[in-house]
């Protein structure tokens, strides 16, 4: 009898603290801030961003990010910048796949201004543009407002993947 009151205990602790610390998708009027190191062609981009809840599925935001690197070209090395500025939207499955709420997964496209910075002898080709990116990425909330953030995409600049924490405030 004291060992099922033992497990009956565990059990309703781990539920209510699931539920407790879970946000599940960022809900419809609420800010997350987001930052972090990327991983793309280019090296270690770092990044921070912003994200606004338009409804319980969806959020749009911007997002900023710098890269630099060096790069040898025959005997030379040149050193490089790239300055990202970006919009995206998301859209978050945890409603419609019953997803525990302590975490968020999700799924959108990003469009950005890719600002590349090269010296003026450099032989390459590196040119500023447009990039559109597909991601698809997940967070782990170990509280009710903080989160770790693991983030996949391609298509542009800082193609590659991102790691970070999330802060909804």
């Amino acid at each position: 009898m004291r060992t099922l009151k033992y497990v009956l205990a565990v059990t309703a602790f781990v539920l209510v603290s699931g539920y407790a610390f879970g946000q599940a998708s960022l809900g419809n009027g609420n800010k997350q801030v987001n930052a972090g190191v990327g991983l793309s062609g280019w090296g270690f981009p770092v990044y921070v961003g912003l994200d606004f809840g338009v409804n319980d599925d969806i959020t749009v935001g911007g997002e900023l990010s710098l890269a630099a690197y060096r790069e040898k070209w025959n005997t030379d090395r040149y050193s490089h910048t790239i300055i990202g500025i970006s919009g995206n939207g998301n859209y978050h499955f945890n409603r419609i796949l019953n997803i525990p709420p302590n975490f968020d997964f999700y799924a959108g496209l990003s469009l950005g201004l890719y600002i590349w910075s090269s010296p003026s002898d450099y032989p390459g080709d590196h040119t500023s543009g447009l990039g559109l990116n597909g991601q698809i990425g997940g967070r782990y909330f170990f509280d009710k407002n903080l989160a770790l953030n693991l983030e996949f995409g391609g298509g542009s600049a800082f193609s590659g993947g991102k790691f970070g924490i999330t802060y909804i405030f």
